[in-house]
């Protein structure tokens, strides 16, 4: 019997909703359903038989091809493109997939104004070596602050007032100190970040200065961090704004760089407020003070009493602290440490079944200081940021 058809109804199809295949068991049942007409319901087509392994073939050839162009339909947009395609379609937003960075920390150096320091370079009391910029020069008022680059890849971190030793030591310069804690570098973007990043960046040409300072400061290279706050009163707000103000926190990036960017944007009258400041100059050569923060470190520690179950062992338990640390590490700047929300990734895989079968939390605690945890929540301040290591975290086991 000859089959009439104008198509076999199998292949990817877009729609008004966007594009749709067939799964491959659907595929392989209507592929045997045509086979059976052509020879007959009779024929064997199980797995072991040679006839079922070559319909098995073609469907599976099919289902490849299907999902071939719906990768290929889905790399046209940057809300369902993947790995390259991604980071060609966020050019068009006029940005980039962030490389991997190294980590930056901000260092005021002092000495002899007018003072100019080339390819200079700090250490810090660990013995890390830091970079400053090709050029520096010590201002007037006998000092400057600029962005250290670390000599060294990955996720390098300083702590404030550590790096206080000069590397190449210059004719002029007399010392050198870091007043805030290090940017720690980072692994390449990923592309659920850049998805992030790029819905962001369409907000650089809305019709808000404050929207456009924002997506301004979180394209910039090296930010890993940021919160913008706004105080357009007319007295200073509980966060200790000034009237008519913008504060931007900011993890990584050169101090420089924000400081002109924020300049560049913000609206007029609005002053840049922030710990670190930094002078730039308009397009005429005068100079303007622009604050902006480094996000105030807040170390968590926590405190867990588990009763032990069948088939717990001590690798559970370092998988529970870096649950927890991945989790209190990814919370935004200003984000509070909420208790209740430290136990999702403390019971690892509760829902799919995982490790937490092991066992049973009795008790958890946290707080800001080993000898300080206790059941409630850690309120960070504004321009602050919890960061937490396995060394932060002590496991109690009962049995």
């Amino acid at each position: 019997m000859a089959l009439d058809l104008d198509t076999l109804g199998l292949s990817a199809t877009v729609i008004a909703e966007g594009i749709s295949a067939p799964d491959y068991q659907t595929i392989l049942t209507t592929l045997t359903g045509y086979f059976q007409q052509i020879y007959g319901t009779d024929a064997y087509l199980e797995p072991d038989s040679k006839d079922g392994q070559m319909v098995a073939l073609v469907s599976l050839a099919i289902h490849d091809a299907n999902n071939t162009a719906i990768a290929c339909y889905n790399s046209f947009s940057p809300t369902t493109a993947q790995s390259d395609a991604l980071s060609r379609n966020v050019k068009i937003n006029g940005i980039a997939r962030k490389a991997a960075v190294s980590s930056t920390v901000d260092v005021t150096l002092t000495g002899t104004p007018g003072t100019t320091i080339t390819n200079g370079s700090v250490k810090d009391n660990n013995g890390v070596i830091w970079n400053l910029p090709a050029t520096t020069t010590i201002s007037s008022a006998g000092s400057v602050t600029v962005t250290a680059t670390c000599n060294s890849s990955g996720a390098i971190s300083a702590q404030p007032g550590i790096v206080t030793s000069i590397n190449t030591p210059t004719l002029g310069w007399v010392s050198v100190t870091n007043a805030s804690s290090a940017a720690v570098g980072r692994a390449i973007e990923t592309d659920a970040e850049l998805k992030q990043r790029q819905a962001i960046s369409v907000s650089l040409a809305s019709i808000s200065p404050f929207d456009a300072v924002d997506g301004a400061v979180a394209n910039i290279s090296g930010v890993s961090r940021h919160k913008l706050y706004e105080n357009d009163t007319d007295s200073t707000d509980s966060n200790g704004l000034p009237p008519h103000s913008i504060a931007a926190v900011v993890e990584g990036g050169d101090a420089e760089v924000i400081a002109k960017t924020i300049r560049s944007i913000k609206g007029q009258g609005v002053t840049p407020y922030g710990t670190t400041v930094v002078t730039v100059s308009d397009r005429y050569g005068n100079p303007h003070n622009v604050g902006f923060s480094r996000p105030v470190d807040i170390p968590i520690y926590v405190s867990i009493t588990i009763e032990a179950l069948t088939g717990y062992t001590s690798q559970v338990g370092l998988e529970i602290k870096s649950a927890i640390v991945s989790y209190i590490n990814s919370l935004a700047i200003g984000s509070n440490v909420l208790l209740s929300r430290v136990y999702s990734p403390a019971n690892i895989g509760v829902v799919s079944g995982g490790d937490s079968k092991y066992y049973d939390i009795t008790e958890l605690l946290i707080g800001v200081a080993s000898g300080a945890v206790a059941a409630k929540n850690i309120t960070v301040p504004f321009n602050g940021a919890a960061s937490c290591s396995v060394d932060n975290i002590s496991i109690t086991v009962t049995s």
